[in-house]
């Protein structure tokens, strides 16, 4: 075994789940699999940061980002030396993610990163977990930024609501009144643009979890008339399959939610679904693999799954951070729902909390609406507040994100928490989300209800690829021109100006519980339509995503 001197990673630290408790420590011969993210190459002379590459509306190909900003080769080469040292095999090598997957025994990624591998028993279950920081050797200070998959706690949690009635569970208030709506019948309450419909686009879908079957979504998209159905194609991240598991009260909801909705209101785009393990790693690595695939070329990418930001390692938000950046000057939108456990993200420490990964600055945060229509016409629609039965959507303040320059001029509250830290505001947009005005969709062989800010993300992953489909460049990094450009043009977005999600207030304007509102469709593409090309980053936030607040 090498002899050297050891240095911590910052931000790696790690405690066993709350109410976990080490049952025994893991086998010295375990397969594990653990990503290693390192720090972006030494920028040559006259290449622009990526923030100021990412402010000037500059963007970049896959390949010209690699060359850029990826991993160094020298510091490849030297991690790869060190994991040969300690009989660690380098599965993979993403240079442009700046990753590289590790393999070995539990013994070895021991004595490698100075832990002790450890099983834990709580009330989610058991799984490998880790206290206390990841070390590597001084050498590598600064080059290996974050190691990711030792601890294989799930990860996140998906953001779908079932119907009452599909619950079996009686109305949360008496006077409620339970109605449903197809996907086509949201997207005509929102006007999306009928002269455009996703053709050439590909819809990237994140899963860490379940499955679809194709006969299925048959069935489903001949029930809305919709034929040919839409493409859709799997992509196995880390191991990870299309595996349904034939209980709509699981993952299976969530995937075929997504793909439903998406493939309903934009069915001439394919969709690839990338299906991971529900691990810290296994999520980073389908968002990586999903912005390098260079063969599907997703131009949007929605993710439905998350988790309080207080839950995640200071390394894990930084390199997700990194990863979604990345997507920025690449031109892929990603939209991620904002939770479904309003303004505490279901955290009971008396404190409010924002879902992540919607709380980067580098995802167009979807939040939930009550929505009540009459034809194609919006009768009224409010913020999505059914607690304690039904939930609500999520929205805040980040107590890791500062303000993004783009969103400066929002009104953007200081947060409720003990502070008044003045961070990133949540979400950007909303859309239909309550389960009792939700979505009929079917999964496993059975037509439910649905509803979450998990509809709300590829709804609008949906619309955007529809306008990909008309522009001459894609919308790419919607943020700032949305905040600075189309919210500012009267008619783009329905202004929701009634209801909270616990600690926020709906009002005129922006709002930390349903952002600037839910899509005029049309409006919002001949906007962008009529705006210069690259004109839709060029207000980003030099700031964003590069100082952070440290984590208590």
């Amino acid at each position: 075994m090498p002899s050297t001197r050891y240095v911590a990673i910052p931000g790696s630290e790690r405690e066993p789940v709350h109410g976990a408790a080490k049952v025994r420590p893991a086998d010295p011969k375990e397969p594990v699999q653990a990503t290693v993210m390192l720090r972006a190459k030494r920028r040559a002379k006259g290449v622009k940061t990526l923030e100021r590459l990412i402010a000037g509306g500059g963007r970049l190909s896959r390949a010209q980002y690699e060359t850029r900003y990826g991993a160094d080769p020298k510091d490849v080469k030297a991690v790869q030396k060190f994991a040969r040292a300690y009989k660690l095999k380098v599965s993979s090598v993403n240079r442009g993610a700046r990753t590289l997957v590790l393999s070995g025994q539990a013994a070895a990624f021991n004595q490698a990163f100075q832990v002790d591998l450890a099983h834990y028993e709580g009330p989610q279950g058991t799984y490998r977990g880790r206290t206390g920081a990841i070390s590597v050797p001084a050498a590598l200070k600064g080059v290996i930024v974050g190691v990711h998959g030792l601890d294989n706690r799930p990860h996140a949690r998906p953001h779908f609501r079932l119907a009452s009635a599909a619950r079996g569970a009686a109305q949360p208030h008496a006077a409620a009144q339970s109605v449903s709506y197809t996907p086509l019948q949201v997207a005509q309450c929102y006007d999306f643009p009928s002269a455009v419909n996703g053709q050439g686009q590909t819809i990237g879908i994140i899963e860490l979890g379940g499955g679809y079957t194709q006969s299925d979504l048959n069935s489903y998209f001949e029930s809305l008339g919709i034929s040919p159905a839409p493409s859709v194609a799997a992509v196995s991240v880390d191991g990870a399959k299309n595996q349904p598991t034939g209980s709509t009260n699981g993952p299976d909801t969530e995937v075929m939610l997504d793909i439903e909705v998406a493939g309903a209101v934009a069915p001439a785009a394919k969709i690839v679904v990338y299906f991971a393990p529900n691990t810290d790693a296994g999520f980073l690595d389908a968002i990586n693999q999903a912005l390098g695939d260079k063969q599907n070329n997703p131009s949007v990418i929605s993710i439905s799954w998350g988790g309080p930001e207080s839950t995640y390692t200071a390394q894990s938000l930084q390199s997700y951070n990194s990863a979604l950046q990345s997507a920025a000057a690449v031109g892929v939108s990603v939209c991620v729902a904002a939770g479904d456990n309003g303004s505490t993200d279901g955290v009971t420490d008396g404190l409010q909390h924002v879902d992540f990964p919607a709380s980067s600055p580098y995802a167009l945060a979807c939040g939930g609406t009550h929505l009540i229509a009459s034809g194609s016409t919006i009768s009224s629609e409010s913020v999505w507040n059914d607690q304690p039965s039904d939930g609500a959507t999520g929205g805040g303040i980040s107590a890791t994100f500062p303000l993004p320059t783009w969103q400066s001029g929002a009104h953007v509250p200081p947060s409720a928490n003990p502070g008044s830290f003045v961070g990133r505001g949540l979400p950007d947009v909303a859309g239909d989300a309550d389960p009792d005005t939700g979505y009929q969709v079917e999964v496993d062989g059975s037509k439910t209800v649905v509803g979450g800010t998990s509809a709300v993300a590829p709804l609008w992953a949906g619309l955007i690829a529809r306008f990909n489909s008309g522009l001459k460049s894609t919308a790419g990094y919607l943020n700032p021109t949305l905040y600075q450009a189309l919210a500012a043009t009267a008619g783009t977005l329905h202004d929701i100006t009634s209801g909270n999600n616990g600690a926020y207030q709906a009002g005129p304007g922006w709002d930390a519980c349903s952002g600037w509102g839910t899509p005029n469709g049309a409006v919002i593409f001949q906007a962008l339509a009529a705006a210069p090309s690259g004109a839709t980053s060029r207000a980003a936030s030099k700031s964003s995503g590069k100082k952070k607040r440290k984590r208590r």
